[in-house]
């Protein structure tokens, strides 16, 4: 398998007219890592795949793999696998000969093909399928052919674009795991675009969260998770409740706010000052439904049963919607007083992210 030391993306850009798809994206990716390209459709992930991968030329900026600039390069020079979001299978081809298709285009000798073949359905456990044609297959299997396929050519970089978001919820676990056991075992480099938080968390060594074509926040899983660098973030990253309230005291650590005739304390995120309006994000599973005085008072409107615990929809006092969880039965109209701890609410500056 090649290895790669470096591979850095210098204000790279794309647009398409006047509207910048991706915009200035700088990005250092070492050897080994996983990289997830995260953000909801049209944000730019799949630009930056793509130019990557040499399906789309840049703008402006560069690409250097080791050192050395690519990005003026096709696609078949770079020496990258990709895994595609549909599979891509040729559907009269064996899972064989699927996988060693790009190894007869490049003229790997057969010996050596076969046996790089050989090798690769061991390591996506198909050997027994090798026979069967992609339609004979379920998904998930389909979805390995597709990643043998990748990583067959020995690749020096593995680009995948949202390559789970055809299987159902069982198989994406499943795929899941897979896909780190290979990047673990092959030492693969890889980056992997995804709109699902939860799959970035579980495979990433770092996280690119990308708006509008430009970067918000670049780090690990759980410092993106816990450390959301604005709104946006915080909201993409679980924060479901984004409550506008005004600020009754500030200094650079702690936020006071205003619920009503209750008071609501932060950690203060964005600048935040006395007598200015604010955005307090809560996760729903970090509040807690409480007996004792104080508290955020809710009228609660909308109860979903999850198993060991209750989804709940409320109103607070001043209008706003709080979301939060509970393994407590409630029904709709009944009053409740609700808690966070004060780490677990973030304060940010209002206005835009």
């Amino acid at each position: 398998m090649a290895r790669i030391d470096s591979l850095a993306l210098d204000g790279v850009t794309r647009r398409f007219g006047a509207h910048a798809a991706l915009s200035d994206l700088n990005l250092e990716i070492a050897g080994g890592e996983f990289i997830a390209l995260l953000g909801p459709s049209g944000c730019g992930k799949s630009t930056a795949l793509n130019c990557l991968a040499g399906l789309l030329p840049l703008t402006s900026g560069s690409i250097r793999l080791d050192g050395h600039r690519i990005d003026h390069l096709p696609p078949e020079r770079r020496g990258f696998g990709m895994v595609f979001q549909n599979y891509a299978l040729f559907p009269h081809l064996t899972v064989r000969a699927n996988i060693g298709f790009g190894l007869k285009m490049a003229g790997v000798p057969k010996a050596d093909a076969a046996t790089r073949v050989e090798r690769a359905l061991d390591l996506v456990h198909l050997t027994d399928q090798a026979r069967k044609r992609p339609g004979q297959l379920s998904g998930g299997q389909q979805q390995r052919v597709a990643i043998a396929r990748a990583v067959v050519l020995e690749p020096r970089l593995v680009l995948m674009d949202e390559p789970l978001s055809n299987l159902d919820a069982k198989l994406r676990l499943e795929m899941r795991t897979e896909i780190r056991r290979l990047h673990q075992s092959l030492g693969l480099t890889t980056v992997y675009v995804t709109h699902d938080q939860e799959e970035a968390l579980s495979l990433a060594d770092r996280l690119v969260l990308l708006k509008d074509g430009r970067v918000q926040q670049t780090g690990t899983g759980e410092d993106v998770y816990l450390h959301p660098a604005n709104r946006y973030v915080a909201s993409f990253m679980g924060y479901r409740n984004m409550l506008t309230l005004p600020v009754l005291d500030a200094d650079r650590e702690q936020a006071v706010l205003a619920v009503g005739g209750e008071r609501l304390t932060g950690r203060n995120r964005g600048s935040v000052g006395a007598g200015q309006r604010a955005t307090a994000a809560l996760r729903p599973e970090d509040i807690t439904v409480t007996t004792a005085p104080g508290g955020l008072r809710a009228a609660v409107e909308v109860v979903e049963y999850h198993g060991r615990e209750m989804v709940v929809q409320g109103r607070l006092k001043d209008g706003q919607e709080v979301h939060f969880t509970t393994p407590e039965r409630l029904a709709p109209g009944d009053d409740v007083r609700l808690t966070a701890p004060e780490h677990r609410v973030l304060v940010f500056a209002e206005g835009p992210s």
